[in-house]
């Protein structure tokens, strides 16, 4: 049998080929050798990066663990100087609101005497050296809202619950505790009960006098002019209104309003929602009716008028924007107006407006009304006459206004 037959050639290109195929496959294998050699110490160098990772991984958690994180100390030093500073700064502006609030109070009291020396006024004696009373700081200075024919309501009131002589002068050194009947001008200048008023001021000499004309359809330009002036004369915490017909316990009204002291813009009294009246001819008429909505409206929430009280800084604002201030028909409804659109805190106490019946059994059981009052009359019914009832059965005691006021 031939070669050919059993399927060799034996040719020499063959026999190239063959050594090529030799050559090829020991490239391989050195190429393979030579990649795989790679591909191990890859790994290799991966282990040394995660273990220098994971070494300084380790580290960082030693360092927070022993309290010496370098970022988070910084970071907590930061925020203390942040808190720091913010405090510096609330500070400052504390110490300069309290500076423009007096620099204020100086303003109102010289615009006061100019005032009733361009319109020909007496000035009072208080006017005439508001520089004496700034220096004195007063818990709280209680107006007594009275009129040309209320002689005999305040009578009623200096024989009961409002201290008379150098009583009163000593709770105003001792207490600081300032307390005034509230009376403008009659319309004609100068007249019968102009004098009257002036003769009973120099005999009692607890009278604060107003450039204001008197008249019952003024009582909300009255009590505007009345935080206006008294926060020119007296640098006090608290300015309180309360009418002549109502029944008070001076002590636990000062201690009442002392638990309010260090807050701002305060307005304390027993707030009420009554409904706008816009039916002519009957009392409590509103004529700007119209500006509460729809018929059938109610007032928005305020103390009701017989006693309220409100802070320094809201008597402030009241005299620094008095010729801007609307007015009401009601007295109650257009201070509670002024303060709408402020950040003001309402406080409804009770206390301050308790009926004649229940003020007794009130103070038997250790609950003494700051105020008494007969809600049908506006005031104590017939004041005159009940005015020393009331007080023996509602009053605090004598001995009160020195322990606790």
């Amino acid at each position: 049998m031939s070669w050919k037959s059993k399927g060799f050639d034996p040719n020499p290109k063959s026999m190239v080929t063959k050594k090529l195929t030799l050559l090829l496959c020991i490239g391989c294998f050195c190429a393979g050798m030579l990649f795989s050699d790679r591909m191990w110490t890859v790994p290799e160098a991966e282990d040394k990066t995660i273990s220098r990772a994971m070494g300084v991984k380790d580290e960082r958690l030693k360092l927070i663990s022993e309290g010496c994180d370098p970022v988070r100390k910084d970071v907590k030093h930061e925020s203390k100087d942040i808190l720091s500073e913010v405090s510096r700064t609330h500070n400052a502006i504390q110490t300069l609101d309290k500076t423009i609030s007096n620099l204020e109070m100086e303003l109102a009291a010289t615009r006061a005497v100019q005032e009733s020396i361009i319109n020909g006024s007496p000035i009072s004696d208080d006017l005439k050296i508001p520089e004496t009373n700034g220096k004195r700081k007063y818990l709280m200075v209680v107006g007594i809202n009275t009129a040309f024919s209320s002689r005999k309501r305040r009578d009623s009131v200096r024989a009961t619950w409002m201290p008379q002589g150098e009583e009163r002068k000593k709770l105003e050194e001792e207490k600081g505790i300032v307390m005034r009947f509230v009376i403008g001008h009659s319309a004609t200048s100068g007249g019968i009960l102009d004098r009257a008023i002036e003769a009973e001021d120099r005999k009692h000499g607890d009278f604060l006098r107003l450039e204001h004309v008197e008249g019952y359809l003024e009582l909300s330009a009255k009590t505007k002019t009345y935080f206006a002036t008294a926060a020119a004369l007296w640098d006090a915490d608290f300015y309180v209104k309360v009418d002549d017909d109502v029944h008070v316990n001076i002590a636990t009204l000062g201690a009442t309003l002392a638990r309010h002291r260090t807050k701002p813009r305060v307005y304390i009294g027993c707030m009420k929602s009554g409904p706008v009246l816009a039916q002519k001819g009957v009392r409590y008429h509103e004529p700007e009716y119209w500006k509460f909505g729809e018929e059938g409206n109610k007032y928005f929430r305020h103390a009701t008028g017989q006693l309220y009280a409100i802070s320094k800084d809201l008597a402030s604002y009241i005299s620094i924007n008095q010729h801007v201030l609307h007015k009401y028909a009601n007295e109650d409804v257009t201070l509670g107006s002024w303060f709408i659109g402020l950040d003001v805190e309402h406080i409804d106490d009770r206390s301050l407006c308790c009926g004649t019946t229940d003020c007794e059994w009130k103070a038997q059981a250790g609950n003494v009304c700051v105020a008494s009052f007969d809600w049908t009359c506006s005031g104590i019914c017939k004041s005159v006459e009940r005015m020393k009832d009331v007080h023996r059965r509602c009053g605090e005691g004598k001995n009160a206004l020195w322990s606790e006021a």
